[in-house]
């Protein structure tokens, strides 16, 4: 989104008067005091109506600004006519120390602006922050822990080995050298050719991302050959040459590591169900992609088996795991696949849900009922007239029987049917298919509309701060917290 002095240059200004000559267009002061907040008031309020929903999840995180301004994100998910929706509700300002009962506060008033019930959220899905797990416990409110900062953590952890901190830091400055000599990068291209490999620059790790390291040394092997002519026609740089011991290693590092790669963006995305997911991609690590193999080193079992342990135990808490099940059974891509040591709790939870469910339809049919006049609800239906009993009137009581049974023996009967129900491709959308079969399934597709929206990772807050960084620039350092809220609502849900 570019400043709003914008208006105000040579060069946009003759633009403008190119393109009509005809327009007059407004200066700075307009658009920064009347257009933008009343264009905000607008989509806010358009927001707000869409926002009357049964079920619906959050996202939450705290990020400080380019002038190290604090500031926490929250952002909503729900499902409406069987598509998931993501929006940014707010980004407020946190000048307060970032204690767990500040967050705690600061997330209740939040969805209070929103009218949002806490009743109806589902969980909230966080990073692994002190503070913001604090603050979600004050609440009481049902958490979900990143599945992108686990994984992160996990393979942080594995990689604490002398052995790899020497490599990758002699990968890291193989790659710098590169990185600052224009020279180098010729010759290394030179040398590409020579040796017909991909022409291929050199990979910088960020700390943050586990990836950038794994790709880092993805390409440093690749061009392994070519790095090595360069760093020893060199004498300032031959002690740079790989060792066949650091080959080893980061050979071991990335056969264990490579795998894994691509679950982290798969599992960040916001347009599609990404929580029913968790426990099959945790089931594949262990069955597949972690398992060990006979021609595994022993540093590469050793980073499996660490990774493994890890996610293991901190996917073993009881509510994480009863929120998981829930959103695998009402895929119907896995249904109860992998929650085989319990799939009985799980179906009288989800039995019970539906009751629970249905009666608070019934209650609001009821309510509703009420409120309307007496002679609105006692309209006189006209009398049928007498007709010849038929013989298929014989056979109508065996038709109907199952009228006979009761409510739960219903719910029970609808999700016996869900279950016995062919699966389908692990690639396709299942929010197309509850589209497609909500009718079958009447009182189990709300609670598929109540687990599906949760996201497996806090990315959607993540991405607020990107669209926040790319706000509060080095040339606009002095915007308010209240003009930085309007502007990256605006730039998130517009």
């Amino acid at each position: 989104m570019a400043p709003v002095n914008v208006v105000e240059k040579p060069g946009f200004r003759k633009l403008i008067n190119t393109l009509d000559p005809r327009y007059n267009l407004p200066g700075r002061k307009y658009f920064a005091e009347k257009a933008l907040p009343e264009l905000y008031i607008k989509v806010r309020e358009e927001l707000a109506s869409q926002l009357y929903v049964t079920h619906f999840s959050t996202t939450a995180d705290i990020w400080s600004s380019r002038t190290c301004e604090p500031y926490l994100s929250l952002t909503v998910h729900y499902i409406d006519n069987w598509e998931l929706k993501s929006k940014c509700l707010q980004t407020s300002f946190l000048p307060e120390d970032h204690t767990g009962g500040i967050i705690a506060q600061g997330l209740q008033d939040a969805l209070m602006s929103w009218n949002l019930n806490e009743a109806r959220q589902v969980c909230i899905t966080t990073d692994n922050g002190a503070n913001i797990v604090k603050a979600v416990s004050l609440n009481h409110w049902t958490r979900l822990q990143c599945f992108g900062h686990r994984l992160h953590l996990a393979i942080e952890r594995s990689m604490k080995d002398p052995r790899i901190d020497r490599a990758v830091a002699v990968c890291k400055k193989v790659v710098s050298s590169f990185s600052f000599s224009w020279k180098r990068r010729r010759d290394l291209a030179t040398a590409q050719q020579e040796l017909n490999l991909p022409a291929h620059q050199l990979i910088s790790e960020s700390p943050t991302r586990w990836g950038s390291r794994e790709k880092m040394i993805e390409r440093v092997l690749e061009q392994e050959q070519a790095i090595s002519q360069v760093l020893a026609a060199d004498k300032k740089t031959r002690h740079l040459v790989l060792t066949w011991q650091d080959l080893e290693v980061l050979e071991s590092v990335h056969k264990a590591l490579k795998p894994l790669l691509e679950f982290t963006d798969a599992l960040s995305g916001e347009s599609y169900v990404t929580v029913s997911y968790v426990k099959p991609v945790l089931h594949l690590f262990q069955s597949s992609l972690l398992a060990r193999q006979e021609n595994d080193t022993p540093l590469t079992q050793s980073i499996k088996a660490s990774i493994l342990d890890y996610l293991r135990e901190k996917y073993s808490d009881p509510s994480t795991n009863d929120l998981l099940d829930m959103a695998g059974l009402v895929d119907p891509r896995f249904k109860i696949t992998y929650c085989t040591e319990k799939c009985e709790a799980i179906k009288s939870r989800a039995i019970t849900e539906m009751e629970a469910m249905l009666y608070e339809t019934d209650q609001g049919t009821a309510e509703l009922a009420a409120s309307l006049p007496q002679d609105a609800t006692t309209v006189s239906q006209p009398e049928e007239p007498l007709r010849k009993k038929s013989l298929g009137s014989f056979f109508k009581t065996a038709a109907t029987s199952s009228a006979t049974l009761s409510q739960r023996e219903l719910i029970e009967k609808e999700l016996s049917a869900y279950l016995q129900s062919v699966n389908v491709d692990s690639e396709a959308n299942p929010l197309q298919w509850w589209n497609d079969h909500e009718e079958m399934f009447p009182n189990l597709k709300n609670v598929a509309k109540k687990y599906l929206c949760v996201p497996a990772t806090s990315s959607p807050s993540e991405r607020v701060f990107s669209t926040s960084g790319n706000i509060v620039t080095c040339h606009r350092a002095s915007l308010k917290p209240d003009a930085v809220d309007r502007l990256v609502f605006l730039a998130q849900n517009l």
